[in-house]
């Protein structure tokens, strides 16, 4: 087992990706903190790992607010003593909304969840990790985060945010014994769509203007398994980078 006796927070955990990576983590013999703003998707992952053998407790958590990511941190370590692993899961689409159309209230709504939550659950556990020389953060970009359309401005500009996060962490404190690295995936089969509603026709005609190059849609257990690789001591020497996982969508 790779992760034996870890303890792994990863959130938006109730469904999809972030699903598959606490679901396998599990396996793997972590202490997983499945956390998501939709606490019944999250007790449903939990009890999945449970009745496997695995070990996992849910929190509620919106990203979005710093007390849920207080109380989250928190939480993991009252329960379990420590925090080994942070997974940055949890994130929203912006309906394709070009630069043109873009709200402020969008704009932010989307920030809110997709970087700041990330580096809010990353100031809160780094304390952690410095006291005691280790730690491993893996945050969950995407191919959009890497070009400049796969999908509206503020999602965009706030995937490209996190690897500019990833990689400003993993340099700043690798010397300290943490690594931070980030997962691109390309198009995967999640329910991430279910924050997509009224997309805007002009910019979701642009954002999809590539999408006969892609060669096939990814599964969550696909990128749970590049998520395990970050997470593990089979990547000591990956640190500050982003790892891609579109079969080779962006690579045209």
């Amino acid at each position: 087992m790779k992760l034996q006796n870890k303890t792994a927070v990863v959130t938006g955990a109730g469904s999809g990706v972030g699903k598959a990576i606490a679901v396998l983590f599990a396996r793997e013999g972590a202490n997983v903190v499945v956390s998501d703003i939709n606490i019944e998707g999250a007790e449903e992952v939990v009890e999945e790992i449970i009745f496997t053998g695995g070990k996992a407790i849910s929190v509620a958590a919106n990203v979005a607010k710093e007390e849920d990511v207080q109380n989250l941190i928190d939480t993991a370590v009252h329960k379990y003593g420590t925090l080994d692993i942070l997974v940055n899961n949890a994130g929203i689409m912006d309906n394709f909304v070009p630069a043109g159309a873009v709200t402020d209230e969008l704009w932010e709504k989307v920030f809110n969840v997709n970087i700041t939550g990330a580096m809010r659950t990353i100031r809160k556990s780094l304390p952690i990790f410095t006291e005691k020389g280790a730690g491993v953060i893996v945050n969950v970009a995407s191919a959009g985060g890497l070009l400049g359309s796969r999908a509206g401005a503020a999602y965009t500009a706030s995937k490209h945010a996190v690897v500019g996060l990833t990689k400003n962490v993993g340099f700043q404190y690798a010397e300290v014994g943490v690594r931070c690295n980030a997962i691109a995936p390309g198009a995967v089969n999640t329910n991430i769509g279910t924050t997509i509603f009224a997309p805007h026709t002009f910019g979701m005609e642009r954002a999809m203007a590539g999408m006969n190059l892609n060669p096939r849609t990814g599964e969550p257990e696909e990128i749970a398994k590049v998520a395990l690789f970050l997470a593990s001591d089979d990547s000591s020497f990956v640190n500050g980078t982003v790892i891609t996982a579109d079969a080779g969508w962006t690579a045209y």
